[in-house]
């Protein structure tokens, strides 16, 4: 009896509809709120309908009977005028058959699939009670049939899942930029917890976890054997709380282990900060907003610089695991004045979309670079991909990490939901990055210059009686103030605990940028010799 109750539940949930709305995941969901119209009731009766359709039979036998009368004529006069052939009567025959047994052949196929899908549902129903009934300890029917749903989502991608009421709240919260955690994007891979990206300025962030990491252990529990969503439940904890990560990393001979507080996560996700004559802007997550910040960034910096004496900017999307997918068309619609920004093509032509740019470059025109590496995901994959296309920036440093589907989060009963994979999204030229990545026009891998500090070449200036610059003064004059400058900068960060700085950042602050971020110093001299060239 349960069983039959259970099916009748099954199949009667498969007929209602919802409204979908698209949220970003963590490991990345992504953005459009539609509405399917329901059908239907198929019990639904019309008294005209079934009028009209005796009617319909009663000529359909009418033509029936009429229709066997003109056959017999035709086998009348076939006998009379002797007109056709035997070759031409094979191949008549040839004709009909086929015709007869293709439609024969689908309809057994309709009725073989009908009878398999309720034969699937008999056989869940079936083990559902055998688990319920018998397994060793008492599980609750809600365990049972949320862990089936979440399996049965989880098989088919990594990004699709099931969101229980609590996880479909946490989700909700993490779109708007406000989330408690540890602050890092994951997935599964390789039966381990996989960190995409940690998010900026988050406790993972400052503990030095990074991106390429695999978690092998939380609080000395191994993560193999385990989802994504029970992982992920056993890094959210009450802020304050401590935790231990145990990490694999590529190049290192032994596990790492950190320790990490917990913390409510607060997402800036928009960082600006000018490089003399150049532009630099930070996105680490496409979260609510993150299209209008860069937009009011740009112009910031732009008035700081000067409108005549800016050079380009540099876009940073490194370690960037994606967001809304509204967002990653708002900051690349920044940049572009006409043209498609990306498509959406789902296993339906409705399902499919378009997003074009329009007018209107807040740059005016400047040139930009954009970082990314094997953290860039989704959203970042958007917008990289987008400006590649129509040639509007240089993507320098590493490859991307390839994740081009787009997941729609559906609503369901009970404040819970379902993240599933709706669609595929493409670049302006058509190519997919799904599983591919972002190729970069310039590859730079990250590292950083030594100086040999020790080896010293005489100069001009050494030189005894050498000519004197004028400007030799006023040179001097700027140097020095630079240098006091930077001076006073590094103290006031290292006396200010609060400082928004990673162990590692902190460090580097009294550091040439070519030691600290190779990719980046590299970025800036880009830009520059752009403006050098378009200049010419």
């Amino acid at each position: 009896m349960l069983k039959k109750i259970l099916l009748s539940l099954l199949l009667t949930t498969s007929l209602s509809t919802s409204s979908l709305i698209s949220f970003t995941p963590a490991a990345s969901a992504e953005e459009k709120v539609v509405e399917d119209k329901a059908a239907a009731p198929d019990s639904a009766v019309d008294p005209k309908a079934d009028e009209a359709t005796d009617k319909d039979d009663t000529k359909e036998k009418a033509g029936k009977v009429e229709k066997n009368k003109d056959k017999g004529d035709e086998k009348s006069d076939e006998k009379k005028s002797d007109e056709k052939t035997d070759g031409d009567k094979d191949k008549s025959d040839k004709d009909v058959k086929p015709a007869k047994k293709d439609k024969a052949k689908a309809a057994k196929k309709e009725a073989d699939d009908k009878m398999t899908t309720l034969q699937l549902l008999d056989l869940f129903g079936d083990v559902f009670q055998k688990v319920r009934e018998d397994y060793v300890e008492e599980v609750s029917d809600k365990k049972i049939v949320e862990s089936a749903i979440n399996g049965m989502l989880s098989s088919l991608d990594p990004h699709s899942s099931f969101l229980n009421a609590e996880d479909f709240k946490d989700m909700q919260e993490q779109t708007k930029g406000e989330f408690g955690g540890l602050g890092i994007e994951v997935t599964m891979k390789n039966g381990l917890v996989y960190v995409v990206a940690p998010i900026d300025d988050t406790p993972a962030y400052k503990a030095g976890v990074k991106a390429g990491d695999y978690i092998s252990h939380i609080d000395n529990e191994a993560v193999y054997g385990m989802t994504i969503s029970e992982a992920v439940k056993k890094m959210r904890g009450k802020p304050g709380e401590s935790i231990g990560l145990k990490l694999i990393r590529e190049g290192e001979k032994k596990p790492i282990e950190v320790t990490i507080i917990r913390d409510i996560i607060k997402v800036k996700a928009v960082k600006s900060k000018v490089y003399d004559d150049v532009g630099y802007v930070r996105i680490s997550s496409f979260s609510d907003g993150v299209g209008k910040a860069t937009a009011e960034a740009i112009t910031k910096m732009t008035a700081e610089i000067g409108k005549d004496k800016v050079k380009g900017f540099v876009l940073d999307l490194r370690n960037n695991p994606g967001g809304l997918l509204t967002e990653a068309i708002a900051v690349s619609d920044d940049f572009l004045t006409q043209g498609e920004i990306v498509s959406t093509r789902g296993r339906h032509p409705r399902d499919s979309q378009k997003f074009n740019a329009t007018a209107g470059d807040i740059t005016n025109g400047a040139p930009v670079v954009v970082l990314i590496n094997s953290g860039s995901a989704s959203a970042s994959e958007i917008v990289s991909g987008a400006l590649q296309d129509h040639k509007r920036a240089v993507i320098a440093g590493e490859k991307s990490f390839g994740k081009g589907s787009v997941q729609t989060v559906i609503p369901l009963a009970s404040d819970t939901a379902i993240r599933l994979t709706t669609s595929r999204y493409y670049t302006p030229s058509g190519n997919s990055i799904q599983a591919k990545g972002i190729t970069p026009d310039l590859e730079i891998k990250q590292g950083k210059v030594i100086f040999n500090d020790d080896f010293e070449r005489t100069t001009e200036a050494e030189l005894k009686g050498h000519l004197i610059n004028n400007a030799d003064s006023e040179d001097a004059k700027k140097e020095r103030a630079e240098k006091d400058r930077i001076k006073g900068v590094v103290e006031r960060l290292k006396k200010n605990k609060d400082a928004d700085l990673s162990k590692e950042e902190a460090a580097n602050a009294d550091k040439p940028l070519d030691e600290t971020d190779y990719q980046l110093a590299r970025g800036l001299d880009i830009v520059r010799a752009l403006y050098i060239y378009r200049e010419k």
